[in-house]
């Protein structure tokens, strides 16, 4: 894990975190959300404050491409940068770190894709998360479109874990109700899944444990109410455990399938993981029964006198209450999924490293079974 700055006012401290880096020229990645409400502005005040030359890179979009990493790396070059600032969500975070990739190693994006393929120490990296969701500022993971195969790349390497990650609670005040829930729901798939995976831990249950019960405390008044100071304080912690959670414990199905849909549909991760991840636990159920009782409780369900396998069905029930509660999508046909896809995806998410750590065995059917239950 990262060095770890948590709490309000904390982005004012990315210029003197540069610093201790040896940083002179940082590259600051964001997004136009990130810069219309004005927290890349605060960056670079940060920035100033403590003499440091920048150059900001935005060129980002929702799911982020394979061309996106390798133009910001051509600028950070040109630019004589020697550190990596990344302001925003998952997106501007895994951009950030494909370029820093890019940047010493040279190549594709493409070429590292897998585990294990970074060759050459990366610039210092400085994370500062923004939406209380994807957990990358703390995680060895970075997930980027490959524009030919249409499909997302999952990047795994020790080398990805940033030197410091800064969250400041105080930037979830300025998302979406949408947005809020559909990032709090991939904090939620994040800790199941990582609770459940085969390679879980009793550290990586601590985090996973916390942030499953933060999530069912918080996420219903974060997206009631941007003032929610509280709710919202909880949300960010809760993000950075399941990332602490995931980063070491891995992921499952949910996420194996929702990173290939999203490299062939321009839909937000988090509504994808909210569809699938009720459908998943109920066909992963079987395999870590009291995995998932101790789910049920954690979600605040009366379990008392009831089997494992009942009460796992109670914390499903739970999701996807939840789910319908924040608003989040119930359907993937709704938001443009197509059955004749569900093959060709199938055969994707079957590869994906994800499904690796599913504490249940599937197949290829498995998945297509899955998908026509999520259309």
């Amino acid at each position: 894990m990262p060095e770890v700055i948590f709490g309000r006012g904390s982005l004012r401290q990315v210029g003197e975190s540069c610093l201790r880096l040896g940083a002179k020229k940082v590259l600051i990645v964001s997004d136009p959300g990130v810069i219309e409400a004005g927290w890349l502005e605060q960056v670079i005040e940060s920035c100033r404050g403590t003499g440091l030359l920048y150059a900001c890179f935005q060129e980002i979009t929702t799911n982020p491409k394979d061309y996106e990493a390798e133009k910001g790396a051509a600028f950070y070059k040109e630019q004589e940068c020697d550190a990596i600032i990344g302001i925003g969500g998952g997106s501007v975070i895994d951009i950030a770190k494909a370029v820093a990739i890019l940047a010493t190693n040279g190549g594709r994006i493409s070429d590292y894709e897998g585990v294990d393929r970074i060759e050459v120490p990366l610039p210092p990296l400085v994370m500062a998360g923004t939406t209380a969701g994807s957990g990358s500022e703390v995680s060895q993971f970075s997930v980027i479109v490959n524009t030919v195969s249409k499909k997302k790349m999952t990047i795994v390497s020790k080398s990805l874990v940033p030197d410091i990650a800064i969250i400041d609670p105080e930037t979830l005040a300025t998302k979406s109700a949408h947005l809020t829930a559909s990032t709090g729901l991939d904090v939620l798939t994040h800790a199941i899944e990582a609770f459940v995976s085969i390679a879980a831990t009793p550290m990586t249950d601590v985090h996973a444990k916390n942030a499953i019960k933060l999530v069912a405390e918080n996420l219903r008044p974060s997206v009631a109410s941007k003032l929610n100071s509280e709710a919202k304080e909880n949300m960010a912690m809760a993000s950075l455990q399941a990332g602490l959670a995931f980063s070491n414990a891995i992921l499952g199905a949910v996420h194996a399938m929702s990173h290939s849909i999203g490299g062939r549909y321009p839909m937000l991760h988090g509504d994808v993981n909210a569809v699938l991840l009720p459908i998943v636990m109920e066909f992963n159920l079987l395999a870590a029964p009291r995995k998932f009782q101790e789910i049920a409780a954690l979600l605040g369900e009366n379990i008392e006198g009831l089997s494992a396998s009942e009460a796992g069905r109670k914390a499903i029930e739970y999701v996807k209450e939840l789910s319908l509660d924040i608003g989040a999508p119930q359907r993937l046909s709704e938001m443009g999924f197509e059955e004749e896809m569900i093959g060709a995806i199938s055969e994707l998410a079957l590869n994906d490293a994800c499904m690796i750590t599913n504490p249940r065995d599937i197949t290829a059917s498995d998945v297509e079974a899955l998908l026509r239950k999520a259309l």
